[in-house]
Order: structure tokens, then C-alpha cells, then sequence
């Protein structure tokens, strides 16, 4: 069999498609083979055989263990491997693992033993760990490296809290042998702490239960840590050879060793802060002189040379010198607050007259601006997509770098020196704009002003004209360098962004908006867009059409110039030309029904080539809505109408409505917000304009996202002018009446899902409401009929309500005619009474939306006031029977034991559902878990470690951080206070007991005792 894998193998890396694919098939029909295991692995261990075979045969043995080594499959069949195989394949892979001199043969099984370890250790595999143990000390290089590789693995993924516990004694120590060993090479050095940064996780998670015992442990063991990271970050880096541009290889294995001690200190920091804390001072001088002295090497590298960075070696370890810089950055950052480092930064501040002449923040200025100069490669590709440098000033990028970490340290620094820090920074920045052909420093010191300013927006500080005054004359500078555009759009950018603190900058809004179309760079034309968006945002052009018009034309002249096809997949460049036309529209929001300012016009163009950007569709649709909501009066929303609904009409004229199209998506939500804030009653003609296209959608389409707002957009035409729909009548003389029903029926049908057909509920109600008795006829009872069906089977929560409030809201003017009408008809060989009481009862506290609470209140009030005999008798579900055992119930055993209730009398259920819905429209619900998070947040700030600020960034490897993130989301669904619904119901409570309604005294002794205490607590006796 070997021979023939041999050869399916290395077709699986052919460039022909076919001859490939039917390899693919052919190695997975071999899979079934109980002889395939072993033959891969053969095939891995003969030397003589291709490298790319080999390692083929390495992750296709991979993939076979995940798949079935286990024995378990929930999704899939599983091939059985008999026990003697495994005990073959396992010392196999592990001897390559070690042994191997090809580093990708080795790596590749390496990831198999950590795949078998998964399963086997320790039970199975109790040599495992001991043999990594033997060997790390006393191993080759070579054995050394796959050692390390397992060992990582094992730590990561296989190693169960108490395993570790009894055992991270052994493994702690020989990594640090290995760490401190300056015979064995910087890599292998890396790699050591590399393991042991990943003990934290473990101990981490066992420290939740073993916390004197762990932080003993790591307080013994960073003994002999702290003095080796200590020495590890003072190894200086040879010198660049003048002639040399990129990364000497020499240079390798000492980066990565440096960079894994500066993880681990940062990993320290998360988990025993208390630990790093008063060695924060040595270290915070060591990363500052490193610092320092590799800005010279930076420099020559990434800012005037394209050299590669972010790169990884084979084992995942970083190497360049910008990984280690970015590292750094990262730690100064985290540790400047630390209270030993920050006394210090203090008392030198206090020593001189002002920050701009104390010498740290002069040098951390240097620092940061050495580093938050524009890289090589960040120009090239920015001069290539504009969009990408949009990005980047949105802080939306992944792309995390020296330059955001030097933005990341500024804003830090804002936080505890506020205004001091620009008076620092404007005291160096001018000593820099003094340099001729210091361009790129220039633009860094702006950037780093930028992100402060940015900041200071956020936390709503002032910058004092003074300060201001001073900036722009720097600003003016910059926009003024003919030859340097990056200067250029940094002067823009920094002036919008100060024009919102005062008025200060706001005289250079015409030559922002000039320079959209006159600038030259269109880098620099996109920063102005932007700008002005401050400028916009400053107030000052508050109420003025001048230069409202002013921005949309400019806009329009820059849109004209190019070719919006090519703009569709420049996602941030569409977002910053909607979010400056937003707030030029928002000025005065007149402007959208104005012919001569084409801003509507604009933003609907925007749409149609970024209908597949979630974020320009949101806030088009967001300012589309506010524009409805603040039109003044009918004649403004004819004139709205006139001007959009033929753009909107036309999106719907596609051929296949049937296809997820964005577009319909995007204009089926204006839709909906056109005719939500409708006027009453709407433009003549507006139903005949709109229902065709609207009916067409509900009809052919499958899409939740179209169904949702068009059935909403349905209703909303009810709601405002049923009239007109009810007159209306389409080409084929079908009535709006019977339009309507089509639509709902379709709905309701079961080809639909739940979520997709969640608003017709909704649209069956107003329906209902606004056509009456009299006109529906013999359709009302099918309709309600379909309703009750569908709610039968209905599993999506806002599904469920709304079907549920068709029968509410009836019941709100004729709760009888309700109960009247269900227990006239079966669903499913039941009771319909039952099936809908049963479901409604059940999901009733479920419910969202104020007016929605408020209608299911009354409507359930109203049938436990009808005392009917039906009612009375009808049997549903009433309070969960809490299990007995003690046992962690898994999903198996929750399938097998399902949860069970109470059964009780539907009146005495309603009267639970709504001493439930009293305690929420009270706030209670809310403000109990309101003093439950500052409750948390006491003891957070009692917790003291000495560290005054939270980590910057969140650890999901780590168990706390997983925990406290699902106790969010489980304390996230409340309600806040709803002062008429209460109202409601403490009326309703206390008559009903007052005058003995629907024999309340005898369903109140049948009451749990804290539902009789939630009563009493609103009795009059109290």
C-alpha cells in the first residue's frame, strides 16, 4: 500500500486540477485501509523518499488522527485504528519529531504528536512527557529543538490544570536550563521561554482554586527568571554594516530570544502583576535605553529602506527587529503608570518649570516620533490605495505597528499628564520643525498630536486657544510643503480634528475644501475629505447652508473624477465620504428635499457601489432615518418622496429578486424608514407607487433581510393611510385588502423561517385593526386561523412575539371574541385555545419593546379578567421543578433528563407572568444587576496589586478573561424601569384583589411566597 500512497501523494501536489483531484479522492477512499495510519507514517520516516512527499504524508496522517484517533465522531463516521497501530505510530512520530534533521519533516510531526497527545496523554502515553524531560538536558541541538516543539505543544493543548500542577516543578526547570544556557543556540533559547510563557495560561486557570500554592510557585521561580531577563535584555546587537539595508542573519536568534523575554514579562503582567511590580523600574530603563539605541537601525531599515519585517521562523517564533521594537514599545507603554516607574517619572517633573523642558518627556518624545515615522512600505502601499491609509487613521486596521504603539504610549500619557504632555510634545515638535528635510519626523510629531487630540475628544478635555494658536502655526507649515504630500495631508488632518476644541483652527475650512479638488496628491484630496468632517463637527458651521453647499459640491466635483466601479472595494474611502456628506447633511437637514444640493443624491450613489459594506449601508440607512424622522411637515415629505422613491422603486427592478442582492437589501431598508415616519395621510398615489414593488419582494423573495423591512414597510403603509391601501388595486384588479392576505399568507407558510417572517405579526395586526370585521369578512377567521398554525410550530423568540401580539392586541378591545374564536378551532388534533395560551404564557416574559410589553400586559390582564370557564380549564405549563442532583448537567445528560415544570391553571400562570412583568417594569431587574457590577467593580478595586491602570489588552487564552466575558454576556439581557406599565399593574393587582376579581384570593393562595411578597410590597398597607 505504501507504494501506491507514495505516488497518490505527490499527484495531490500536481498543478493540473483533475489528475490533483482524483488523488484527493483516491487518499480518501485509502483512509479506510486499516493499514493507511501506519503506511504514512512509514512513508514520513524513509529519508529516501521526496521532502514534499513526506511532509504530505505528515498532514494527511495529522488530519486521519484528529478524525479518528479518538474513537469519537458526533458529525461524521470514524475509522476505527486498533490499539496495536497506535502503539507503533507513537514512538515513530516521536522519534521524528526529535530526530529528524529536515526542520519541516520535524515540525510537521511534531503537530501529530501534539495531536495524538491530545487524546493519549497521560493515560495512554505515559512516557510522553518523562522522555521530553530526559532529553531537553542532556539532547543534541537537534533533539533539543523537537523536544521544545512537543513540550510547547503539550503545555498549550494537552496538559489538563492538575497534570501541570504536579508537574510544572520539572517542566520549569529545564527550560530555564536551556533558557540560561549561552552554549545552546539564541533560537533554541527563544523557544525555552517561549514554553515557559505558556505555563501562565495553566497557572493562571490553576491559581483560581490554588492561589497561595501557584503564586508561591511562580514567586520561587521568577527568582532565577527576572535575573536572566534581565541580563537577556542588555545583549546589545552588533552594529549595521553602513553598506547594509536589511536585517543581518546574525542578528536572528538574539531578536528572538529578546522578544520572548519581553512576551513573557507582559504575560507576567497579566497574571502576577504583583510579582513584576517592583522590578518595573529596571526593567522600564532597560526597554528605554534599547529603544534608543535601536532607533538608528529602525530607521535605515523600514523608514528609508524597504526591509522585510513581521517575520516568523518555522516554529512561530518572531525574528526582525520591528516585532521587537513593536514589543518594547508595548511594554513601555504598560509599565510608565506602574507606581514605582511613575514616582520617578514624577519627581523629575516636579524638578524642572514645565514638561517641555523635563528631560524623560523630551526623550520619550524622541523616542515615539522615531518610531511613528512613516515606513517605507506603509508609503508605497499607501501611495498605491489611498483607502488603506484611511484605514489606518480610523484605527480600523489590523495592521498593529510601532507607529499605532507610539500613538498608543501618547494617549497614555494624556490620560495621566493631560495637558502637560502638549506642552511637552509641542516643545520638542518645535525644535523638530526647525530641521530642514526632517519631513517624515514632521509628519510623525502631527500624528502623534492627532491621536492626544483624538483622545482628549473622547474624554471631553479642553485645548486652550493658547495651545491651539501655537499648533496651527506648525499646521500652516505643513500644508504649505509643496513637495511632501504625507506632511501635507497630516497638516489637514490634525487641523480638523482642532477645530473641534475652539474656533481657533476654523479659518482653514475653505482651504480644506479647496483642496479636495485642487490638491495635486490624491492622498491629500481623501485627508481633507476627512478633515472637513471635523471642521463639520467643531460647531462652527452650525446652521450654515453656505458651507454646506460648499462641502457636498466639492464632493460631488472629487466623485465626478473618478470611476466609482473602482471605488466598490475601497471600503474606508466610502465610509469617510459618507461620514463627512452625513455631517454636512446635518447641518440643516432641509437640504435633502433641495434640488440644486445634490447631497441625497450623493449618498444614494455611495450606496449603490457600497451596498456590500455593512458600515457605509448602516449610516446611509442611520441618516436616511434621522432625515424622515425631522422632516417638518407633509409638504417636505411629498418633496422627499418625489425625490427618492424613484431610486428606491428602481432598485427593485431587477430580473432575480430571488438572489441575496445587497442592493434590494440597502433600499428595502429605506424603505421601511420612508414609510415608518410617513405622514398621515400619506402623497397621493405614494401606495400605488411603492405596494407593487413592495408585494413583488414579500412574494418572490426568501431573503430575512429583505422580508423583514418590506413586510415592516407593508404595515407602516396600514398604520398611516389604510384607505389608500384598502382602495388601492393593482393590474390585476386584486383589491390592497387582498394583496395584503397574499403576502401574509405567504409568510406564514412554512417554506419561510422563522427569523425571515419575524415582522408578520406585525403586518397581520394592523391589517386586522385597520380593516375590521366588516371588511375582512370570512378572511379574518382563515387569517387567524394561519397565525395560530404557524405559532404552533414558531421556535425564534421575535417570531413568537409577534404572532402572539396579533391575538394581544385583538384582545386588548375583545379579549371574549379571542377566547371565542380559539377554542372554536384545532391545531394539530388540539385545542387551539391551548396551543396558543401554552406558547403565549411561556413566552411572555421573553418579550422586547416597550409599547410590546405594555400590549401583552394588558391583553393578558383582560383575559384573566373574563374569569371564562375555557380559560379557567385550560392546563399550561408553570414553574421549572429544580432537579435534586448536584451533578454538572452536560448537554448529553440535559437531552436526557429535559427540564420539567409545574402544571397549573392558565389565569394562575397569567397572574405569575404578570407579578414577573411588574418586577421588571419596576427596575428592579436592572438595578439589581446594576449593583451587581459595582459590586464586581468594589472588589475589582479592592483587589489591589499596586498596578494603577487595567491591562490595555484582553488575554482570551487566559481562563479569568473567558469567564468574566461569558458573565457579561449572561447579565447583558435586562430591562429598564417602565413607569406606565407599572402603574398599570399595581392598579390592576390591587383591584383585583379588592374587589376578588376572577376569585383572585383563591389564585393568590396558590402563589409561591416571594410572588405573595412581591404583592404585598405594593399594598396600600405599606
Amino acid at each position: 500500500m505504501e507504494d501506491q500512497l507514495v505516488q497518490v501523494l505527490a499527484n495531490t501536489q500536481l498543478p493540473a486540477e483533475g489528475p490533483r483531484k482524483q488523488a484527493e479522492i483516491d487518499l480518501k477512499h485509502a483512509a479506510s485501509n486499516p493499514a493507511y495510519p501506519l503506511s504514512l507514517a512509514n512513508i514520513a520516516r524513509h529519508s529516501s523518499i521526496a521532502t514534499d512527499v513526506r511532509q504530505s504524508a505528515l498532514s494527511a496522517l495529522r488530519l486521519f488522527i484528529e478524525r479518528n484517533w479518538s474513537g469519537e465522531g458526533d458529525d461524521f463516521p470514524v475509522v476505527p485504528i486498533a490499539d496495536s497501530v497506535k502503539d507503533q505510530i507513537r514512538p515513530m512520530l516521536l522519534d521524528l519529531a526529535l530526530n529528524s534533521d529536515d526542520k519541516k519533516i520535524k515540525t510537521a510531526a511534531s503537530y501529530a504528536v501534539g495531536k495524538i497527545a491530545n487524546v493519549d496523554f497521560p493515560d495512554q502515553w505515559t512516557a510522553l512527557l518523562p522522555t521530553l524531560l530526559e532529553i531537553i538536558p542532556n539532547g543534541t541541538d537537534n533533539q533539543l529543538h523537537g523536544a521544545l516543539i512537543v513540550l510547547r505543544d503539550l503545555v498549550d493543548e494537552s496538559l489538563s490544570d492538575d497534570q501541570f500542577f504536579s508537574m510544572a516543578q520539572d517542566i520549569v526547570k529545564v527550560v530555564y536550563d536551556v533558557a540560561i544556557n549561552e552554549g545552546r543556540k539564541p533560537a533554541l533559547r527563544a523557544l525555552a521561554v517561549s514554553v515557559f510563557r505558556g505555563c501562565f495560561d495553566l497557572m493562571d486557570t490553576v491559581k483560581e482554586e490554588h492561589l497561595k500554592e501557584v503564586q508561591g510557585f511562580a514567586e520561587e521561580a521568577m527568582k532565577g527568571w527576572f535575573p536572566f531577563f534581565h541580563q537577556s535584555m542588555k545583549l546589545q546587537l552588533p552594529g549595521l554594516d553602513s553598506q547594509e539595508a536589511s536585517q543581518p542573519e546574525s542578528w536572528n536568534g538574539t531578536i528572538a530570544l529578546k522578544l520572548q523575554v519581553v512576551k513573557c514579562l507582559l504575560k507576567l503582567k497579566v497574571v502576577f502583576p504583583s510579582l513584576l511590580l517592583p522590578e518595573t523600574p529596571q526593567f522600564f530603563q532597560v526597554v528605554w535605553e534599547e529603544l534608543r539605541l535601536l532607533a538608528p537601525s529602525h530607521e535605515k531599515m523600514y523608514i528609508l529602506n524597504d526591509s522585510q519585517g513581521r517575520l516568523e521562523d518555522s516554529d512561530g517564533i518572531p525574528y526582525t527587529l520591528d516585532f521587537l521594537v513593536l514589543e518594547e514599545l508595548d511594554f513601555l507603554n504598560g509599565c510608565i503608570r506602574a507606581p514605582p516607574v511613575r514616582k520617578e517619572l514624577e519627581a523629575q517633573l516636579a524638578a524642572h518649570s514645565s514638561a517641555g523642558e523635563t528631560p524623560w518627556v523630551l526623550d520619550l518624545m524622541m523616542i515615539t516620533s522615531s518610531y511613528a515615522r512613516i515606513t517605507r512600505e506603509e508609503e508605497d502601499l499607501w501611495d498605491i490605495d489611498v483607502s488603506l491609509y484611511l484605514a489606518e487613521e480610523a484605527s480600523v486596521s489590523a495592521n498593529y505597528t510601532p507607529r499605532t504603539a507610539c500613538g498608543d504610549i501618547m494617549i497614555k500619557l494624556g490620560e495621566w499628564l493631560n495637558h502637560q504632555v502638549l506642552e511637552g510634545l509641542y516643545g520638542f515638535t518645535k525644535g523638530v520643525f526647525s530641521e530642514e528635510g526632517a519631513w517624515r519626523r514632521q509628519e510623525a510629531c502631527l500624528y502623534l498630536l492627532n491621536q492626544l487630540m483624538n483622545d482628549f475628544l473622547d474624554c471631553s478635555k479642553v485645548v486652550t486657544p493658547e495651545v491651539s494658536q501655537a499648533y496651527l502655526e506648525l499646521i500652516n507649515y505643513a500644508i504649505n510643503r509643496p513637495d511632501e504630500p504625507l506632511l501635507r495631508a497630516r497638516g489637514y488632518l490634525v487641523a480638523g480634528v482642532l477645530a473641534q476644541f475652539n474656533g481657533t483652527a476654523a479659518a482653514l475650512t475653505d482651504r480644506t475644501m479647496e483642496a479636495i479638488t485642487a490638491e495635486d496628491s490624491e492622498l491629500v484630496q481623501v485627508a481633507c475629505i476627512k478633515a472637513i468632517e471635523g471642521f463639520l463637527r467643531g460647531g462652527n458651521a452650525a446652521g450654515n447652508q453656505q458651507i454646506q453647499a460648499k462641502v457636498v459640491n466639492s464632493i460631488q466635483q472629487w466623485m465626478s473624477t473618478r470611476d466609482m466601479a473602482e471605488l466598490e472595494e475601497a471600503d474606508d474611502l466610502l465610509i469617510t465620504l459618507t461620514e463627512t456628506l452625513r455631517s454636512a447633511i446635518n447641518i440643516d437637514k432641509r437640504v435633502a428635499v433641495v434640488n440644486d444640493v445634490p447631497a441625497l443624491d450623493m449618498l444614494f450613489l455611495i450606496a449603490k457601489h457600497g451596498s456590500t459594506n455593512w458600515q457605509v449601508t448602516m449610516l446611509i440607512c442611520e441618516e436616511f432615518e434621522d432625515i424622515v424622522r425631522t422632516l417638518p411637515d407633509p409638504v417636505s415629505y411629498q418633496a422627499l418622496c418625489q425625490k427618492v422613491l424613484p431610486s428606491l422603486t428602481g432598485a427593485f427592478n431587477v430580473a432575480d429578486i430571488t438572489s441575496d442582492n445587497p442592493l434590494i437589501t440597502f433600499a428595502t431598508e429605506l424603505m421601511a424608514s420612508l414609510t415608518q415616519y410617513a405622514s398621515e395621510p400619506l402623497p397621493p398615489g405614494f401606495v400605488a407607487a411603492t405596494l407593487p414593488k413592495l408585494s413583488r419582494l414579500l412574494m418572490e423573495s426568501n431573503e430575512g433581510d429583505i422580508l423583514r423591512p418590506g413586510a415592516e414597510s407593508v404595515k407602516y403603509l396600514l398604520a398611516h393611510d389604510h384607505e389608500q391601501v384598502l382602495n388601492y388595486h393593482d393590474e390585476n384588479n386584486r383589491s390592497g385588502l387582498e394583496v395584503c392576505l397574499h403576502i401574509i399568507d405567504r409568510l406564514l407558510g412554512p417554506s419561510i423561517e422563522d427569523n425571515a417572517a419575524s415582522e408578520v405579526g406585525g403586518l397581520a395586526a394592523e391589517l386586522v385593526e385597520k380593516a375590521g370585521h366588516e371588511r375582512l369578512g370570512p378572511f379574518l377567521p382563515q387569517l387567524l386561523q394561519a397565525v395560530a398554525n404557524r405559532l404552533a410550530t414558531a421556535e425564534a423568540a421575535p417570531f413568537i412575539q409577534s404572532l402572539i401580539l396579533v391575538f394581544a392586541r385583538l384582545s386588548l378591545v375583545g379579549a371574549s371574541d379571542v377566547v371565542e374564536f380559539l377554542s372554536t378551532i384545532q391545531i394539530n388534533g388540539d385545542s387551539g385555545l391551548r396551543v396558543v395560551l401554552s406558547k403565549w404564557l411561556e413566552n411572555s416574559v421573553n418579550f422586547a419593546g416597550y409599547d410590546e410589553i405594555r400590549q401583552n400586559v394588558i391583553a393578558l390582564s383582560k383575559l384573566y379578567s373574563l374569569n371564562d370557564a375555557r380559560v379557567t380549564q385550560t392546563l399550561v405549563r408553570g414553574d421549572l421543578i429544580m432537579p435534586t442532583s448536584d451533578r454538572i448537567m452536560t448537554r448529553s445528560r440535559s437531552k436526557q433528563t429535559p427540564d420539567q415544570y409545574t402544571i397549573v391553571a392558565a389565569p394562575l400562570k397569567i397572574l405569575k407572568v404578570l407579578i414577573e412583568e411588574l418586577l421588571s417594569a419596576s427596575g428592579v431587574g436592572g438595578a439589581a444587576n446594576a449593583a451587581a457590577a459595582a459590586a464586581a467593580e468594589f472588589a475589582d478595586d479592592n483587589d489591589d496589586d499596586g498596578w494603577e491602570d487595567d491591562p490595555d489588552t484582553i488575554d482570551l487564552n487566559l481562563g479569568s478573561v473567558k469567564n468574566d466575558l461569558m458573565g457579561f454576556l449572561e447579565a447583558s439581557n435586562m430591562r429598564s424601569r417602565d413607569d406606565e406599565t407599572q402603574a398599570y399593574l399595581t392598579e390592576f393587582f390591587l383591584r383585583a384583589a379588592h374587589e376578588n376579581i376572577a376569585g383572585f384570593q383563591d389564585w393568590y393562595n396558590q402563589l409561591s411566597e416571594n410572588e405573595k411578597a412581591k404583592l404585598q410590597e405594593i399594598s396600600p398597607a405599606q
